[in-house]
């Protein structure tokens, strides 16, 4: 079983990239520094919005989440965990975690990267105002 979703976000001069546990896109539109794991705002979904086919294959402990960062011609692969706890209803933000703390924002857990670990030309891009594209594909592995 997979399912996929398009999240659009664009970049802002106040992002830093440099949080260790976790990464954010937002539909906020401004961004201050206290926000560090935050690469992406003024997003055209938050978790409440994506995918309803995509959701039911993240709330399964056995699901992989692939995503794919691609802005300034940078492109950065993400794989992370789905989780029977997800909620997926927060209205404005995506959060994947290193951890596998679950909130309402969270989308993926026992992520492979952090905003920390993000290449920085591509964290230069996003400070420069690109488009980000985060494309999302959940599966639940065959046999599992």
């Amino acid at each position: 079983m997979k399912a996929r979703d398009i999240v659009r976000a664009r970049g802002h001069p106040l992002i830093q990239g440099i949080h260790p546990t976790t990464f954010e896109v937002t539909r906020d539109e401004t961004l201050t520094l206290s926000g560090d794991c935050i690469i992406g705002v003024a997003a055209d979904k938050g978790a409440a919005d994506l995918d309803p086919g995509l959701k039911v294959v993240l709330c399964d402990d056995r699901a992989v989440l692939t995503t794919r960062l691609i802005a300034g011609g940078e492109t950065v692969e993400v794989r992370s965990r789905g989780s029977a706890a997800l909620t997926l209803d927060h209205p404005a933000d995506l959060v994947w975690r290193r951890s596998d703390f679950v909130s309402d924002r969270t989308v993926g857990i026992h992520a492979d990267r952090v905003a920390a670990g993000l290449p920085r030309e591509f964290i230069e891009a996003l400070r420069r105002g690109e488009e980000l594209v985060v494309e999302l594909e959940a599966e639940i592995p065959e046999g599992s």
